[in-house]
């Protein structure tokens, strides 16, 4: 058996690994690169191995850097099942038609702007291309062990992080293959805990956070403060939010500080169809999340939903305070980009973002400081007031992430560590050798480990 990193190492996107085991090739995840434009570039670049020789795909979850290469697979000729946790296949049926759509739209923007060197600007893939790659969506349930011929099975195991998330723990020739996906936060307000695991032989680590600590401020509090003293000085408040899991979220604590009267009582307005259908799909999963099937219809009514792009222009003529929330998360297409042209340039409002900005996005650059971004071909001046809530992040942080390692009886053969910017991953390869003396490796793009 033989393991080749195709994604996620060097940066938070584009999680792809490949795992050959006798005549069988699988994937797990089929993510999009974001980010700097070298990253991007990869996506339209040919896949190192010929999508119509993969027999299978195991996806952890439905984030686009996770799950958005699935169209271009199933347009290149993988014809084999995606295995996936319902919850991540229903997200999925919302998420990968809504970024066809997506690449369709800015294909056609740049065209008729002349926002591109390319004549035409063709989209990665179309709408058409991701409900086709839909499919071929096999679901399996948590803690179901589920056979992929000749003594080789998978598992999905919880991991917290967003709805449907799931560990992917592989067996093979007798030897385990543990791959964390992005792994959630133990006490997360929403989420369930990761599931604890005692062993595996090879792990895949995620380290996102992996040189970091998250605040352990109240983000009810902070979030509060900020609420009030934008609406003090007549401003609105912006959130740049992914549109599953952190929208929701959201939408859960501005609900309980309306009802405890800890806020004034703004409209908020959740202005993303994604977000909308999302969250939905979090009501209709009460076993997937903490909330009972009530409090999370309770927390998804709390806000006003804008589905057609009238009611979203209407938002940005309005002169009244207001909460919008609005993907995406890291401000790099969808609707929130509208909002920031019109509410960033303005001091009396807060751009408000609700976790990591990966190195490169117009999210990263806000948060950084930047005094004006690049918009629509346009730059566009922050005089905004900008915060982040990192504590909402829904990644283990470093101490998290150590403290889930401290439940295995004994050390994996090999720890690889992945899904981070460099200083991350190098920072937590770091810790676990010097606290817990395992092997441990951060791979680099396309090197094959074989698994013996």
């Amino acid at each position: 058996m033989k393991l080749t990193f195709l994604g996620a190492v060097g940066t938070v996107t584009g999680s792809r690994y490949l795992i050959e085991h006798g005549n069988q090739k699988l994937l797990v995840d089929c993510g999009l690169f974001q980010g700097f434009k070298q990253l991007r570039l990869r996506n339209w670049a040919s896949l190192p191995v010929d999508p119509s020789t993969i027999d299978k795909v195991i996806l952890t979850h439905a984030h686009i850097d996770h799950s958005g290469y699935l169209p271009l697979l199933v347009r290149n000729g993988f014809a084999g099942p995606i295995l996936a946790t319902p919850p991540t296949t229903a997200l999925c049926g919302i998420l990968l038609p809504d970024s066809g759509h997506l690449h369709e739209r800015d294909a056609e923007f740049a065209n008729r702007h002349g926002h591109s060197r390319h004549r035409p600007a063709l989209p990665l893939y179309t709408q058409a291309d991701a409900e086709r790659a839909l499919e071929q969506f096999v679901d399996v349930g948590f803690d179901e062990r589920h056979d992929l011929g000749t003594g080789f099975a998978v598992r999905f195991k919880v991991a917290g992080h967003i709805l449907g998330a799931a560990m992917v723990l592989m067996e093979a020739d007798g030897k385990t293959v543990l791959f964390s996906g992005d792994l959630g936060r133990p006490g997360a307000p929403t989420m369930p805990d990761p599931a604890i695991i005692e062993e595996a032989d090879y792990l895949v680590i995620e380290s996102t956070y992996g040189d970091r600590k998250h605040s352990v401020e109240d983000p009810e509090k902070l979030l509060a403060d900020i609420i009030t003293r934008t609406a003090a000085r007549g401003g609105t408040i912006l959130i740049p939010s992914f549109a599953v899991g952190r929208a929701q979220t959201l939408l859960y604590h501005i609900h309980r500080l309306k009802q405890s009267n800890r806020i004034p009582d703004l409209p908020v307005f959740l202005d993303s169809p994604m977000a909308i259908d999302v969250s939905e799909i979090f009501c209709r999963f009460p076993g997937s999340h903490r909330l009972t099937a009530q409090e999370a219809r309770r927390a998804c009514g709390s806000a006003t939903f804008t589905r057609d792009s009238d009611a979203s222009k209407a938002l940005d003529r309005s002169r009244i305070p207001k909460i919008i929330i609005s993907a995406s998360g890291m401000a790099t297409g969808g609707r929130v980009l509208h909002h920031l042209k019109r509410y960033a340039p303005d001091s009396r409002n807060t751009i408000l973002f609700a976790g990591f900005q990966a190195g490169g996005t117009r999210g990263a650059a806000i948060v950084n400081g930047a005094r004006e971004v690049k918009i629509h071909g346009e730059y566009v001046p922050i005089a905004a007031e900008v915060d982040n809530l990192d504590m909402l992040s829904a990644h283990a942080d470093a101490e998290e992430i150590m403290a889930w390692l401290g439940h295995f009886k004994r050390p994996p053969r090999m720890t690889f560590v992945t899904h981070g910017e460099p200083e991350a991953s190098d920072a937590l390869r770091h810790r676990i050798q010097e606290e817990l003396g395992w092997p441990c490796l951060v791979p680099e793009y396309k090197d094959t480990i074989p698994l013996d």
